[in-house]
């Protein structure tokens, strides 16, 4: 930031350390050395017309807008890197660097959206894919030993008229699991707080509200509408969730195409939100062991799966359009609370004994205003 007399003052190392942290995963984004103004992230993506610049997850694969406001002084760090490294594959618009110091950097010229989309969300919707293959894999596994050690000593007993029931188990917990998982917290629009589980995203509905579209869905503590970024930031983590088996390189483009042949995220949007006088139909409350609700028509889980993709890609450009709008002050607060979100969680393992040792080493290195302390 520049200080009264013009210059631009040094911004104090703890100010970055904030921007550590996946917006998405709460995993570290890892650390750099080559880049001065941001040494953050293992893999940086720069768009020096536009600028923008993000710091690529290496564990989820999504992309984090940097909330600075020196972002510029970072772009052109890149820009210098990438035109100085031989280590280099582009093409017309889009191009990978390696700097020697590990970091990898991802020039973003003019790309048609279809390019641009297999860059970015490629890899994002590639490892989804991936987890979720993995996860049917143990899931298998698991009920495959549960029938071989259990199932055929109660088949013999008469107890089970077979082991498909037992194949079962598995997967009902894996379902329990992420019907209870949270998936996105804020404040509505009357300052209440609220928490939604993967249990309520059935009934998640995009609204068309006159000129703009809201986001009508469900919570722990009945119903609720956000408009606006807010409805924008709960919508992305909500089809997020969605899309979390991902999707192969063919579904990706036709999500793109879907963008294209709409006319764009906004008009995307505005086409797949339901007309605010239309009804949109609630059922009770599912008594099943998974406390699941069942999905509205018309809601985000009952749209088709090309159709989420295309959504997810929609609602991330027309959030990160609002961010820079906004001169990047919300974004900001999210990466905050990302890295709170993360530090929580890595404390949760960590014996009390070791906290308090943690604590007390941290007030005996701290200074004192006492004479000679």
């Amino acid at each position: 930031m520049p200080s009264a007399d013009g210059t631009r003052e040094a911004r104090p190392p703890y100010d970055l350390l904030m921007y550590s942290t996946c917006l998405f995963c709460n995993k570290s984004l890892g650390a750099n050395e080559a880049v001065e103004h941001f040494p953050v992230g293992r893999r940086l993506a720069f768009d020096a017309a536009k600028g923008r610049l993000w710091a690529v997850c290496r564990s989820c694969g999504r992309w984090n807008l940097s909330p600075l406001d020196e972002r510029w002084e970072a772009i052109e760090e890149c820009e210098r890197l990438f035109e100085g490294t031989r280590l280099r594959a582009s093409t017309d618009e889009i191009g990978l660097a390696r700097v020697s110091e590990g970091l990898e950097l991802v020039r973003i010229g003019a790309p048609p959206r279809g390019e641009f989309a297999a860059w970015r969300y490629g890899d994002q919707f590639g490892k989804r894919r991936t987890r979720m293959f993995v996860r049917a894999g143990a899931v298998v596994l698991v009920g495959g030993t549960i029938v071989a050690t259990h199932g055929f000593g109660l088949f013999a007993a008469g107890a089970l008229p077979g082991g498909s029931f037992l194949w079962q188990v598995p997967n009902m917990m894996n379902t329990a699991r992420r019907n209870n998982a949270v998936v996105a917290r804020g404040v509505d629009e009357r300052g209440a707080p609220f928490v939604v589980r993967g249990r309520h995203l059935g009934q998640a509905v995009l609204v068309k509200d006159h000129d703009h579209v809201r986001l009508d869905f469900a919570h722990e503590k009945g119903q609720g509408v956000l408009h606006g970024a807010e409805a924008m930031r709960v919508g992305g983590l909500m089809l997020a969730r969605l899309n979390a088996n991902g999707a192969a390189k063919r579904d990706v483009q036709l999500a793109v195409r879907r963008i294209e042949a709409a006319g764009g995220p906004d008009a995307l949007l505005a086409n797949e939100a339901r007309s605010i006088g239309e009804p949109v139909p609630r059922k009770k409350r599912w008594s099943e062991w998974d406390g699941g609700r069942p999905a509205v028509n018309g809601g985000l889980k009952k749209a088709a799966p090309v159709t989420r993709l295309a959504l997810e890609m929609a609602v991330n450009e027309e959030n990160e359009r609002r961010a820079l709008e906004g001169e990047l002050g919300a974004l900001a607060e999210e990466w905050k609370s990302a890295e709170e979100i993360a530090r929580i969680s890595d404390d949760m393992f960590l014996p009390g004994s070791v906290s308090a040792r943690l604590d007390a080493l941290k007030a005996d290195a701290a200074p004192r205003d006492e004479p000679g302390a």
